[in-house]
Formats: C-alpha cells, structure tokens, sequence
C-alpha cells in the first residue's frame, strides 16, 4: 500500500537547502501552510525564492521570513498588507518579480500538467511582457509565459490520507491545488489525515499522484488578514 506519512513537519522538510525556490499555497493567510513555514524559519534556510500570491502580513506567514531575512526574491502578484515587503522591496534589499494575478495561477497548472509555457493576453504592453516572446491570434496578442520550476511546493488541505489524496476546505482552496505537483517536491500539510480508503473518492480534490510527503500539523492559529465587523448599535 502507498504510504507518504511523515511523522512531522521536520521529517517533511528533509533536503531543503539554502537557495532553493519553494511555492507556498495560500491567499494572505488563508489556507497558508504554517507549519512548514514556521519550520523554515527555525532552519533558518537563506537566499530562497518564494513563489506565492502575497506574503501575508509582517508578524505571520511569509512575513516570518521576510522579517528574518531569508527570501531573496518574492514572486507574487501584489505586495498586499505587509509592510516590511513593501519597505524591502522600495529599498532594493528584496528582488520581486510581480506577476499577474492568473498568470501567477496557471504558471503553476502549468508546471502540474508538464507544459513548458502558454501563452496569455495579461501583460501585452506592459512591463510584464518585456523581454518576452509575444504573437498573435485572431487579431489579439499574447505573451508566453513560461512555467515556474520549484524544488518544493508547501501547500496546505483540510483533510488527507497516508496515499496523499487530499480535501481543501472553503476558499483555502486557491492557489493550493494548483501548486500540488507543480515542484520537484510536493509537502502537504493538513488538519486531519486518515488512513487509505476513509476518503469519499467523490469528494477529493487533489490525487495523492501529485504529493509526495504528508503529515497531520498542529495549532494552526487561522489568521484573517482583515477583521471587519459591525459597529455596535
């Protein structure tokens, strides 16, 4: 029987090393894998390219390697509500590349389904499409887009089982699938893992085809990036 169960977050990350490039699952902090992140942040892994919608906010997610230092280039798709990727990136200490919001997602189906590059009309005449190939169809132009190349992809499910097959849960499921299988190494942490077969096939979401390392992580604290609520009356 398949088993890719680690017994936790520090047998997961076995093999990452200082310059590699990782993508992250998540949108902010929902969905973000905290565990592996925390986890790098005491290996204190340095000169890494993170691959990730946004860096969530200074005192949480990537924000923790940022604030340490550890990331030399963030590619996203916007500096979002953290202040020290803002500062780092003004000051020239970070290298970004920022990248359109969907070109960013499916530069990660890309890699998932083994296909080099793509082409795509976000960016044409813009600074995004510089020093790429463009060509047009049916009167409209396009630029290629060439698929990322990761070491590992940390990514993060609510349900899964010791084959890998996992279950996202609400909008923790946006760029986490995409980014299964996309990296030489996928590590998916998740709330719940279950032994082979307690799954409903119907219900998965991701084949454990895609992921290579699972384990159960623990005291996930959750955060929302913005907390608004209704003045009281």
């Amino acid at each position: 029987m398949i088993n890719k169960k680690v017994n936790n977050v520090k047998e997961a990350l076995e093999g990452v090393k200082n310059g590699m490039t990782f993508m992250l699952g998540g949108f902010g902090l929902c969905g973000i894998p905290e565990n592996a992140i925390s986890e790098l942040v005491k290996l204190n892994i340095r000169e890494v390219t993170c691959i990730s919608n946004n860096a969530g906010v200074d005192d949480f997610g990537l924000g923790l390697l940022l604030q340490n230092k550890q990331i030399k280039k963030m590619i996203s798709s916007y500096v979002g509500e953290n202040d020290e990727f803002e500062r780092q990136m003004l000051s020239g200490e970070l290298e970004v590349e920022l990248t359109p919001q969907g070109t960013l997602a499916e530069k990660c189906r890309a890699a998932q389904a083994g296909f080099p590059a793509f082409y795509t009309p976000a960016g044409f005449g813009t600074e995004v499409a510089e020093g790429k190939e463009t060509r047009a169809f049916d009167g409209k132009m396009y630029v290629l887009e060439p698929a990322f190349k990761a070491d590992f992809a940390f990514v993060k499910a609510w349900k899964g089982d010791a084959a890998g097959n996992l279950i996202f849960k609400g909008t923790s499921r946006n760029f986490n699938p995409n980014m299964c299988g996309a990296a030489t190494i996928t590590v998916a942490e998740v709330e719940e893992l279950v032994e082979v077969g307690e799954l409903d096939p119907n219900n998965i979401h991701i084949p454990g085809i895609f992921v290579q390392r699972i384990f159960q992580g623990k005291n996930y604290e959750k955060r929302i990036e913005q907390r608004t609520v209704r003045q009281k009356q």
